[in-house]
């Protein structure tokens, strides 16, 4: 995963935004909070660091997961990955029980609070704006806004199509949203200064002519001539992966070729199922788009947007639970990919994407979400924050308080129990929040021991579409 590091001043390289006047010295320092929870958050941080850095700023790239105390992060990175592998019921209840509360629990917000003064310290001086692409960050940085420690613009990157309550924090300055229906969720969740400014994603995603799709063909060793549907799943590969590329195969719309992340066991099961094209993690993914007719995905993040800057039609089809189908909505709304509901719409939905109407005008609707991008994309909507304020305050530079470290205690059993069952549920995607049917003891015996639905007993939990794979 990417390690948070200093990205030094360089030249301005070509992309989805304008090339700006070139800096041989920084003009000013950006510091740009993350979470290595899945690839999407980081993803857009580096980006955006990129960008920044051609703009002529120096840009601090941290993970909040780093930045937790006692060294937490770590344990909520693997709960949140347990729990989405193990227990996707849970994290369904845990999404949804945030969304209507609008917010976390108690557990969740003290241990947000205990990450304050580490992320305070971390900023070095002369930093003249942060930005967040994590909802768990947001709430860090809004609430050191609020209290007065941090005297400089706070933004947050929505990094997805649909905001849930916690992406919108008290004390954020800016909300930048991709598209208008984010931004429209956002303002309904209580941000007052929205500012649609287009997707950020890596330049090499971009739409391909025919030679080129021959040429990244036959680099992957893949069919030349038949339509290649392709399924991702994250970085982790998690969801019913095996079961949609079986469904993919069998309804004959398209040869699956199917990337797993990290997950190279299931790179493996799927080629022991006979599905041939099965990787592992792959580092030339625009290539890899530049050879496919459709993307199908289960989680609205990241790979969306690459695909739409690639010009490539995307389909939503049994997503993970809690942000999936949230997601999958809020671009089925806004017209950039199609959500399939019903698995005897596959192969139809399908043809029609890769070989019809539906898929061309998905294509144009795609490429219409970077329109904005082109002219003022988030990176210079940060670096003018960055330059004049917001709300008529000019940024002034950022002198860190300083902070005593904590002494280190002994503490019960019972308590480290509790910080870790808050530490996975907070873990998730949307940032923060604990379900308040599940007890913590129950709620970790689940993820341990890898509780199926089927072993629920009634009416405990949804039943996400496609769970079992």
């Amino acid at each position: 995963m990417p390690h948070p590091g200093r990205t030094a001043p360089g030249p301005a390289l070509a992309g989805a935004t304008p090339r700006p006047r070139a800096a041989t010295e920084p003009s000013g320092r950006v510091a740009i909070v993350s979470a290595s929870v899945g690839a999407g958050h980081d993803g857009a941080a580096a980006e955006l660091a990129r960008r920044l850095t051609a703009h002529g700023l120096l840009v601090d790239r941290f993970d909040l997961l780093d930045l937790l105390p006692a060294g937490l992060g770590r344990a909520v990175q693997e709960g949140y990955h347990r729990m989405l592998v193990r227990a996707p019921w849970a994290y369904q209840r845990i999404y949804s029980s945030t969304e209507r509360a609008g917010g976390g629990g108690p557990a969740a917000r003290a241990l947000l609070r205990a990450a304050q003064d580490r992320v305070l310290q971390a900023l070095p001086p002369g930093t003249g704006a942060v930005v967040s692409t994590y909802p768990g960050a947001s709430r860090v940085l809004g609430d050191l806004r609020l209290d007065g420690r941090l005297g400089v613009p706070v933004l947050t990157y929505l990094t997805d199509f649909s905001v849930h309550p916690l992406w919108v924090a008290d004390g954020v300055d800016v909300h930048l949203a991709a598209h208008a229906v984010p931004a429209a969720q956002a303002r309904a969740a209580g941000a007052r200064d929205v500012r649609v400014c287009g997707p950020v994603v890596d330049p090499r995603f971009r739409p391909c002519g025919t030679g080129e799709r021959s040429r990244a063909r036959a680099r992957f060793r893949l069919p030349e001539h038949a339509p290649l549907a392709l399924l991702v799943a994250g970085s982790w590969g998690v969801g019913p992966v095996r079961q949609v590329a079986r469904e993919l195969r069998d309804c004959g719309a398209a040869v699956p070729v199917v990337v797993c992340g990290r997950n190279e066991a299931l790179a493996r099961q799927l080629r022991a199922d006979g599905i041939e094209h099965a990787y592992g993690w792959v580092d030339d993914m625009p290539r890899l788009m530049h050879a496919t007719d459709v993307l199908v995905q289960n989680a609205g993040g990241l790979t969306s947007l690459e695909a739409f800057a690639a010009g490539l039609p995307v389909a939503s089809y049994r997503c993970i639970p809690g942000h999936g189908p949230a997601n999958a909505a809020a671009l089925d709304e806004a017209g950039v990919a199609v959500w399939i509901r019903d698995p005897a719409d596959l192969k139809a939905v399908l043809c029609d994407l890769i070989d019809g109407p539906l898929g061309r005008r998905q294509s144009a609707a795609g490429l219409a979400v970077f329109a904005t991008a082109l002219d003022a994309g988030p990176a210079a909507e940060i670096a003018r924050v960055h330059r004049f304020g917001v709300r008529h305050r000019t940024p002034r530079a950022l002198t860190p308080l300083p902070v005593t470290p904590l002494p280190v205690t002994r503490r019960p059993r019972r308590l480290a129990a509790t910080a870790a069952v808050a530490c996975a549920v907070w873990a998730c995607a949307v940032g923060t929040g604990i379900a308040a049917t599940y007890d913590g003891p129950g709620l970790m015996r689940a993820i341990g021991h890898g509780l199926d639905l089927d072993d629920l007993p009634p009416g405990h939990g949804p039943r996400p579409e496609g769970h079992h794979a």
